[in-house]
């Protein structure tokens, strides 16, 4: 879903505009005021929310990283750069610390995408993690992402534990585990294909490593319906590329 903002100021000049252009009659114009103002009103209420796609399976997000960086949003843009290998870009985390510090006990590396939110969607990229750090060697995938005390995301740490290799949620307190999922997440140092989905009408959130046709790990929750997205990790070392968004 892509974000159209409207402020309240330009709903009011396109209500008057619409009723004077269209309906001279004062009549007509009285109804049709009545009609558009609920519409106005939502789109002053809405001014940041998205407007639905009508394709569903419409990419409304691709980047390859070959025009840089200018369409993330890095909560430390220290350490992450804009690499290059064998004629190919791509994005890297390029220290384990951080100095965005998150008010509760989350991921440290966070590069949101600039201008999208979206409710249902499925995303998917190429990652390859550049350091082996052991247990909770790891790349996550933030959404339904409202500010930084309200959001998801997936931890792929590579054995799991109650804080790594889980379906996480961010809400006014630490970080908390939603699934209690046993399953390794191989890490080498190839690159590999994620792909997360979210069905905010059913709740489930599925998450897939590799194989695309069975799921890493799922769960349902329905306490975020929409908001932004994102790639990082907790405190590793990865590179990203072929980022794509689509819709449900």
């Amino acid at each position: 879903m892509l974000t159209a903002p409207m402020d309240s100021q330009a709903a009011i000049i396109w209500l008057e505009s619409a009723e004077n252009t269209h309906h001279p009659n004062h009549n007509q114009s009285q109804m049709q005021r009545s009609t558009l103002l609920p519409l106005a009103t939502v789109f002053v209420l809405a001014s940041a929310m998205p407007l639905v796609a009508d394709q569903p399976g419409k990419a409304i997000f691709q980047d390859d990283f070959e025009n840089g960086t200018d369409r993330w949003e890095m909560l430390d843009p220290m350490t992450w750069k804009l690499a290059e290998r064998d004629g190919n870009k791509t994005i890297e985390i390029t220290e384990r610390s951080s100095k965005y510090k998150p008010p509760v006990r989350s991921p440290g590396h966070v590069a949101l995408i600039k201008d999208i939110a979206a409710s249902s969607f499925e995303i998917t990229f190429r990652v390859r993690s550049t350091k082996d750090t052991g247990n909770h060697r790891d790349c996550c995938v933030f959404f339904n992402y409202i500010d930084d005390q309200h959001f998801y995301y997936v931890h792929l740490g590579a054995k799991p534990d109650p804080h790594s290799g889980q379906i996480m949620i961010v809400n006014e307190a630490p970080r908390k585990a939603m699934t209690t999922n046993e399953r390794l997440t191989p890490w080498d140092d190839e690159w590999h294909d994620v792909k997360v989905s979210r069905d905010v009408d059913s709740g489930e959130i599925r998450v897939y490593f590799d194989d695309m046709q069975k799921p890493h790990m799922l769960v349902t929750d329905k306490t975020f319906n929409k908001g932004r997205i994102g790639i990082g990790s907790f405190d590793d070392l990865n590179e990203f590329d072929d980022v794509v968004v689509r819709t449900l």
